[in-house]
């Protein structure tokens, strides 16, 4: 099982830059993909990007060019900065891991609220 860890969020100004970190433990061994969604309110929870084995990276339209998704497989850990930040970005973060038998787990949750 592994378990997860979620720091950075908070409040920016449109424009502006935060960055998302998430540390992994437990059975790190299984993990395969690492990545972060969101979730708006009133709206479903979304992929935002995320790094597969061999560092393959996946990011959303809406975020292309201005987040970065990076990963430490050493540490088991994975980052998100996000520059350029827009009002319609606001929404719960969540850290995920999918493992080699396609299960997830998923962070609490961290708060990102981008002001106009």
């Amino acid at each position: 099982q592994v378990q997860l860890v979620e720091s950075g969020g908070g409040l920016a100004q449109a424009g502006g830059s935060l960055r998302l970190s998430c540390a992994a433990s437990g059975s790190t061994f299984s993990i395969n993909a690492m990545g972060w969604y969101r979730q708006a309110p009133g709206k479903q929870r979304e992929l935002v990007a995320l790094v597969a084995s061999g560092n393959i990276t996946h990011y959303t339209d809406s975020v292309k060019g201005r987040f970065t998704i990076s990963r430490d497989n050493a540490k088991h850990t994975v980052s998100l900065q996000m520059s350029a930040l827009k009002p319609e970005d606001t929404a719960v973060y969540y850290c995920n891991v999918m493992d080699n038998w396609s299960r997830n787990t998923w962070g609490p949750g961290t708060q990102v609220t981008v002001s106009s």
